[in-house]
């Protein structure tokens, strides 16, 4: 499918790029629009990056100063040696203040990039002026099922692929899902890898014919973003959150289902929009991009003009 002009035209606007140190680690970023605007800072879901924005922030900037970026062990950004959700919650700050806005910005956040966002909400909440949580879930307690990690042993570094298409041909959503805007996902996929060196400590890691001396094609992320840790349920950061909430929805979506979305409703004290994008799955924002962009205008509309709700406990 060919893309069409709309997506052009916003993808020709690449934003721009910088770099801030947050606890050690370089945190990439890059920003659109008049740094004298509201600020938005979107975040991307797990092995994600800041271009699963390029569509979707030059069409938010024309009332907005928005930012995009790589949380550590991603993209362009550092890696660390573990990712806990408190820490990736810092670095949303840390590129905030880098960014300097005008007042407190408001965050929307993806799939785990969500989760992250809620995080931030709940710790420094204060610091923000809302949240809009895109199809991540928190899920209700069961007490009979064991959090569930791989140990590290089992992760590997990721296979390296002698050439780019066969590593583009690699690409896939998590979860699955059909999408048939094939210009995204074309365009995702390419800034989803990087050219390496093949040496002979990692000839053993090449799906395919290579040689030493020859480059060959990678994921950027570290595989250990995936072992998570957090010093709180995400139940306990959700029904703690200090600013204002949106909740936004896949209409098929297996990840947040329609009574995960109402027992988020329910932490939050029924306080919040909770809004379903017609059929759309879980990356809402690559299958209906316009409607998703059309929901966020609509919701920072309604917020531009209104007052938030009181929790009632």
């Amino acid at each position: 499918m060919d893309a069409p002009k709309w997506f052009e035209d916003a993808i020709a606007s690449p934003g721009n790029r910088s770099m801030v140190e947050v606890d050690g680690c370089a945190i990439h970023y890059r920003t659109w629009g008049n740094p004298q605007h509201p600020g938005l800072l979107l975040v991307h879901g797990g092995a994600a990056h800041t271009h699963w924005w390029d569509f979707v922030a030059p069409l938010l900037s024309e009332h907005y100063f928005v930012a995009a970026l790589d949380l550590s062990g991603h993209g362009e950004s550092g890696w660390r040696q573990d990712y806990p959700r408190e820490q990736w919650a810092a670095e949303l700050i840390g590129v905030s203040q880098a960014c300097a806005f005008v007042g407190p910005p408001i965050i929307i956040g993806h799939s785990m990039g969500g989760l992250v966002t809620i995080a931030a909400a709940s710790l420094h909440g204060e610091q923000l002026a809302g949240a809009i949580i895109v199809d991540a879930p928190v899920r209700r307690p069961d007490p009979e099922t064991e959090d569930r990690r791989r140990p590290p042993s089992e992760w590997r570094p990721h296979r390296i692929y002698p050439d780019l298409n066969a590593a583009m041909s690699r690409f896939r959503l998590l979860p699955p899902q059909k999408c048939e805007n094939d210009y995204i996902i074309s365009h995702i996929a390419r800034r989803s890898l990087q050219e390496v060196a093949i040496t002979e400590e990692n000839l053993e890691r090449v799906k395919g014919e290579a040689r030493v001396g020859d480059v060959g094609w990678t994921w950027k992320f570290d595989n250990r973003v995936f072992l998570r840790s957090s010093t709180s349920s995400m139940s306990q950061y959700l029904a703690s959150v200090r600013c204002r909430v949106a909740l936004l929805r896949g209409e098929f979506s297996i990840v947040v289902p329609p009574e995960t979305g109402q027992y988020m409703y329910d932490l939050l004290d029924r306080n919040a929009p909770l809004v379903t994008i017609p059929q759309a799955y879980h990356h809402l924002l690559l299958d209906q991009p316009l409607a998703f962009i059309s929901a966020i205008r609509a919701l920072l509309a309604d917020w531009e003009h209104s007052t938030p709700h009181v929790k009632r406990r």
